[in-house]
């Protein structure tokens, strides 16, 4: 059984979106570790987040991850019946 084009993209859509919740916190100083702030913010907001940046990483990193996946599922160690065995259910 192979993807479809639209399987691809809900499976790297979903594998996207955990990898930028993943690295939405790094490198993100707030304004309490800082000492700087404007008067009426929370002390937890970050400084500078850099979306663009993470955008970037989480693209990329998203982008290795699903091309591993998919050569995992071409040479067979991604299939159904392999995957069923590991887990000990019956197929």
């Amino acid at each position: 059984m192979a993807y479809s084009i639209s399987t691809a993209l809900a499976i790297y859509f979903v594998l996207w979106w955990v990898v930028l919740f993943t690295t939405l916190p790094f490198g993100v100083r707030s304004q309490h570790e800082d000492g700087e702030g404007a008067p009426g913010t929370d002390p937890g907001a970050p400084v500078m987040a850099r979306m663009g940046w993470k955008l970037l990483w989480t693209t990329i990193v998203s982008a290795v991850i699903f091309g591993i996946g998919m050569w995992a599922y071409h040479q067979g160690y991604l299939n159904i019946e392999r995957l069923s065995k590991l887990m000990g259910l019956p197929f």
